[in-house]
């Protein structure tokens, strides 16, 4: 029977070494496997940089058309002024425009709308009616076959007159009493205390009216203490029409209100 168990305790620990040897194997194994993948993802380039991801289409060669330069027209000749004169032929013009060269005279008005009038020549003669400038054909019958002289066309334009001065208005109107010129003046009411004690008397507000008539600002100036909160409510609710000739005007003036017991 001891025989037996000796047999069977080698046998056991034959096994827990094998057992050990084969889990250190499989570990070791398992941890070249991971380091080896680490190593591999760090190791990869993807060469993301040279990948060229751009679409060329190619489009059929297409022939534009040559555009030509437009073709100048012949400058007319301009028609000498002082030749044409001197072949007795006149220029007409309806009304005496000035030159738009003539540094020296000045439009008496500015208009957005175009002249339809011809401007007065530098020289010849100029006669009244519909504009029209001499052609080289015409005859000297005009002027019974004499050969007229050219001269220089002066146009006088009258210098405009100053505009009117305006006198400047007055920010604030400063005025004194003002009672007489208000078209709404409301009384106030007799305080029950100053009923009571017996006071009585004037109450002077400072009033500011603006544009429309409307006090903006009212302050007792003088009075008994007991009256001037009920003066001063009044005076708010004043109404005036302040004009200075044609314009409105702000006014700075001052109601007076006469607080009186009635016996």
């Amino acid at each position: 029977m001891f025989t037996n168990l000796i047999e069977s305790s080698s046998h056991g620990s034959e096994f827990r070494r094998r057992g050990s040897f084969f889990l250190f194997t499989t570990a070791s194994y398992a941890l070249l496997f991971i380091i080896a993948g680490v190593v591999s993802i760090y190791a990869y380039d993807a060469r993301m940089e040279d990948l060229n991801l751009e679409i060329v289409t190619m489009m059929p060669m297409v022939d534009l058309p040559i555009d030509k330069p437009p073709a100048l027209l012949p400058a007319s000749k301009p028609i000498s002024s002082t030749n044409s004169a001197s072949k007795g032929s006149y220029f007409r013009r309806e009304i005496a425009l000035a030159n738009v060269n003539e540094p020296t005279i000045v439009p008496d008005k500015i208009s957005t709308r175009a002249n339809v009038h011809l401007p007065m020549p530098k020289a010849g003669i100029v006669r009244p009616g519909p504009d029209s400038d001499p052609s080289p054909g015409d005859s000297l019958a005009a002027n019974g076959g004499s050969t007229p002289r050219a001269v220089n066309v002066v146009v006088h334009i009258d210098t405009p007159p100053p505009p009117p001065v305006q006198t400047p208005v007055p920010k604030v109107v400063r005025k004194q009493i003002i009672n007489g010129e208000a078209v709404y003046l409301p009384k106030p009411p007799y305080p029950a205390m100053a009923k009571q004690l017996k006071i009585h008397g004037v109450v002077s507000v400072q009033v500011l009216v603006d544009e429309n008539g409307t006090v903006v600002s009212a302050k007792a100036v003088s009075g008994n203490a007991f009256l001037v909160n009920e003066a001063q409510k009044a005076a708010f609710q004043a109404r005036f029409a302040p004009r200075l000739g044609d314009q409105a005007v702000k006014v700075s003036g001052v109601i007076t209100y006469n607080f009186v017991l009635q016996q």
